[in-house]
């Protein structure tokens, strides 16, 4: 699909969908080298007001969402039939599987998430000044 969109202006976009932060795909993109921040900033807030880039954007995030859509749909579906099979099974080990797929259902769908404890220390202030950089 032609996108009538210069080689930078695409890699504007696909920097953009990887980082998803304007500054930083413009930095990608552009030679941005000696640039001020606000010069950064304000120029790829311009490309991303460009009505070219934010149709090509948007079209991507379609395609996007549609994907994962039945990825994760198609997932869940196959993960219950094999639950299914595992109950119909009346065995221990049939219970087992369809215990595992639904856990693996629940985990997909965001219903269960494994927790981590972390330990040590962050410094905040500089962590923010990085993000200011």
């Amino acid at each position: 699909m032609a996108t009538n969109l210069t080689p930078k202006q695409d890699a504007f976009v696909q920097a953009y969908l990887t980082t998803g932060n304007a500054s930083e795909a413009y930095r990608v993109a552009y030679d941005a080298d000696g640039m001020k921040g606000a010069t950064i900033n304000r120029n790829a807030k311009a490309l991303l007001e460009n009505n070219k880039i934010a149709t090509r954007l948007s079209v991507l995030r379609e395609r996007a969402v549609e994907r994962t859509m039945v990825t994760v749909d198609m997932l869940t579906t196959n993960l219950l039939r094999i639950a299914q099979k595992g109950e119909d099974l009346a065995e221990a080990s049939g219970l087992g599987v369809a215990r595992a797929s639904m856990m693996d259902v629940a985990k997909l769908n965001g219903l269960v998430v494994d927790k981590k404890e972390h330990s040590g220390s962050i410094n905040l202030g500089a962590a923010l000044d990085a993000l200011d950089d």
